[in-house]
């Protein structure tokens, strides 16, 4: 019998596939391979392990950016992860 009050598991996979969804109802970003593009410039990469989602996030969009390292594992992170590329992508438009 499960608890009522305790978070459903993660499953990286299904969270996965829910994150790529919200990243790509931006519709600035374009979905290649394993990342997100803005312009050409690669500004999300993503890879998925057994217990937990890796997001690179860069922190300018260019050429060859500087990334910043998330790890999620639970979906709090994703809705972290969701949140701060709004934000980063707001700023790399205005760039």
């Amino acid at each position: 019998m499960s608890d009522l009050f305790s978070p459903p598991s993660f499953i990286p996979g299904v969270a996965m596939v829910q994150l790529k969804r919200h990243l790509r109802d931006f519709r600035s970003l374009a979905e290649r391979g394993d990342g997100f593009e803005l312009q050409g410039c690669r500004v999300v990469e993503l890879r998925s392990d057994a217990s937990f989602i890796t997001a690179r996030l860069a922190k300018r969009a260019s050429r060859s950016p500087e990334w910043d390292t998330l790890v999620l594992k639970n979906a709090a992170d994703v809705r972290k992860c969701i949140d701060e590329v709004k934000k980063r992508l707001a700023r790399w438009t205005e760039e």
